[in-house]
């Protein structure tokens, strides 16, 4: 028998449909049932492809006594933290208040009259260990601390909801030219530290830190770090770790050890398409390493192949866990990637699995759970020989060989997956949803891609995704967040616009047709009005999560500014402003820049660690640089790296010119010669 959850359109939410607890999504008859009944709220958040989300639905959610308790006891109500971020945000940060960490599962108790939280975790194991109480345990004492200390319940609360609002609510602080020079450089220098190398702990790309300190190595800052290596070492990483899939492409979530290894196995789109942008601006930056052209290539084949609808856009992820076989109860971690050595044996000639070692980490042992996961040992170029015995490892995953796979099927759940025919491995399910903010950053990584590697391919797939979204994803005027088969629905929040209109700019960026170029100039133009209209904060500056109609069920409405794995809306949106400021000639979006970074300025000078993509938006805001050219002089100039630069064509330039280059209110002297121009560029972008 099944709950009300089988009939939402989440997969995550479907994956607890036949739990025996009385699941309610989140909604307004859910609320005022709890607050009738006077039963304090379980809201557990999670996602499709989390390990340990899935591993609590199989053993606590699953079972009858914790059902029975939880049914009498509490409200239960589970969210798809993909569907609802706003609120992930806000008890996410209310659990790190309490406990001084965060993670998914996010399971939080609220009371039911004002859905503030008075206590909250993450993994709760079945039956007491790893240091942890029981799940019974734990709703037991909670229902018994709700029913009888009232008073120390009021004052939690009134606590926890007090952190919740000035954290909401940031004291601004005033611009200055030299604070603002101090403020970058110390936003670079943190974040390059966080960067650097490790030796302990697990490793997750940080994209948005390693993008930040990618362009403040231009500034060539003092600084006890080498930023330009400390940038590098992150591109390797990433190309040769094991977080890299060196058969099939694509890049997993982060790795469980500091070398880059064993990878948490799910794939991620909004990592993905990070990545490919920031390795493209490694190339163009100087760092030509062939293990980056291989890396980008590998993953957009991935994403053809296995994550690309048939109308175009993006499928959201791809699960950690997949089955052995047809006949496992259970699925495992990482089945669908790994290898024994036995394997190898089998697939490969005794010459190619000796240059499989001597390039890749395989031995006997394995370095997973017995299994290996393929992680390169030196940079540089693979050889024919080792390709085609890559490939033949394709060929026993997929059940054919890369050139004529030009489409994989997703197995859609659990049973789709055990019970489907596939000619190899059974795959890991793939949440086929659409999430704009996360189509948008891999349009971005697309066009960033294109116009490095000059790949047309790579824009194609980009512009059809965007098309997609500005043809599909607008509801009686009003942009929304998802799609589920063609379905639009949940209006945007705020990293969805503010994604959006960076993708729509960086596609206008490469775009070599000045129609094209003006036509997703004009689309981001309008979604940025709507984003004003509906988010911007006109007392406190800076963009909420969630629109002014749209936030009756929030206990705080809150302004992102911390980049997590994805970078914080208001950084990407304060830089779209500029860009926006620079491209239409309207000082009103600069206007709006200022008061964005006034509002933030705060907590960007006491806890800079945790805004990088705010001191990307202050780079732009302070070296903002125009050029005015002829496309034939744009095409030259894409490729290159240009990091606060805005490309224009010019409808006439000054005789015997080639360029104008703008700073600020002010244009440089016309160049004659593109030595001249990217002379004058490279001085603009450097002002600080």
């Amino acid at each position: 028998m099944t709950n009300r959850l089988a009939e939402t359109k989440s997969l995550y939410l479907r994956k607890h449909a036949e739990n025996p607890i009385d699941w309610w999504p989140w909604c307004d008859e859910a609320l005022a049932t709890a607050k009738t009944e006077n039963k304090p709220i379980f809201l557990s958040i999670g996602y499709s492809s989390c390990h340990w989300c899935t591993v609590m639905e199989g053993e606590a959610f699953s079972d009858s006594a914790i059902a029975d308790y939880m049914n009498a006891n509490f409200l239960p109500i589970k969210v798809d933290r993909e569907e609802r971020p706003d609120l992930d945000s806000i008890y996410m940060q209310a659990l790190q208040m309490m406990s001084g960490q965060g993670g998914w599962p996010l399971n939080a108790f609220l009371s039911p009259d004002d859905l503030v939280p008075f206590y909250a975790g993450t993994y709760f194991p079945l039956e007491p260990r790893y240091g942890r109480p029981g799940f019974l345990q734990v709703l037991q004492a909670l229902r018994r601390y709700y029913d009888t200390e009232k008073e120390d319940l009021r004052d939690r609360k009134a606590s926890i909801i007090e952190s919740l609002l000035t954290s909401a609510v940031l004291q601004d602080g005033a611009a200055d030219e030299l604070q603002d020079n101090q403020l970058l450089r110390h936003g670079w220098e943190t974040t390059t530290g966080i960067i650097t190398p490790k030796p302990s702990g697990n490793s997750f790309p940080m994209i948005p830190y390693a993008e930040l300190a990618l362009r403040g190595t231009r500034f060539n800052f003092a600084s006890q770090y080498d930023g330009k290596q400390v940038c590098t070492q992150r591109g390797l990483e990433l190309a040769l770790g094991g977080i890299y899939d060196h058969v099939g492409g694509g890049f997993h979530r982060y790795t469980v050890d500091p070398t880059w290894t064993v990878p948490h196995f799910e794939k991620m789109l909004y990592d993905n398409g990070q990545i490919l942008e920031y390795l493209a601006s490694l190339w163009s930056a100087g760092v030509k390493e062939p293990a980056f052209v291989r890396a980008v290539a590998g993953t957009v084949q991935w994403l053809q192949r296995e994550m690309t609808a048939p109308e175009g856009y993006f499928y959201a992820a791809q699960d950690a866990d997949s089955f052995f076989n047809s006949t496992a109860v259970e699925p495992e971690e990482g089945a669908f990637y790994v290898w024994s050595y036995s394997e190898l044996e089998q697939l490969l000639t005794l010459e190619e699995l000796t240059e499989l070692q001597q390039q890749f980490t395989v031995t006997p042992n394995g370095n997973f759970e017995g299994k290996n996961v393929l992680q390169r040992r030196h940079a540089g170029e693979l050889s024919q020989k080792l390709e085609v015995a890559l490939g033949k490892l394709f060929t026993a995953r997929y059940g054919a060989p890369p050139d004529s796979l030009a489409t994989f099927p997703p197995a859609r759940d659990n049973l789709e997956a055990k019970t489907t025919n596939w000619p190899g491995r059974i795959p890991s399910v793939t949440d086929t949803k659409m999430i704009v903010a996360w189509n948008s950053l891999m349009i971005s990584g697309l066009a960033r891609a294109a116009g490095v590697f000059r790949q047309p391919l790579y824009l194609e797939l980009a512009a059809k995704a965007a098309n997609f979204i500005l043809d599909n994803q607008f509801v009686d005027g009003r942009f929304q967040r998802l799609n589920y088969g063609g379905e639009a629905t949940v209006l945007a929040q705020s990293e969805d616009y503010a994604f959006f209109i960076k993708a729509l700019l960086d596609l206008s960026q490469v775009s070599l047709d000045s129609n094209q170029r003006t036509f997703w100039l004009e689309k981001a133009v309008t979604l940025q009005e709507e984003f004003a209209e509906f988010l911007w904060s006109v007392e406190l500056g800076g963009y909420y999560n969630t629109s002014s109609d749209n936030s009756q069920d929030l206990i705080v409405r809150e302004r992102s500014y911390v980049d997590n794995a994805t970078p914080s809306a208001n950084g990407i949106a304060i830089a779209n402003l500029v860009r926006l400021a620079l491209l239409t000639d309207n000082l009103h979006y600069l206007d709006l820049a200022e008061q964005g970074l006034k509002a933030f300025r705060s907590v960007m000078s006491s806890a800079p660690q945790a805004c990088p993509s705010l001191f990307t938006a202050l780079d732009w805001y302070r070296n903002s640089t125009l050029i005015r050219s002829t496309i034939e002089q744009i095409t030259s100039l894409i490729p290159k790296y240009l990091p606060t630069s805005a490309l224009a064509v010019a409808a006439r330039l000054p005789e015997n010119s080639i360029g104008l280059v703008c700073q600020g209110l002010k244009c440089l002297a016309p160049a004659e010669s593109v030595e001249q121009m990217l002379q004058q560029v490279q001085q603009i972008q450097v002002r600080v």
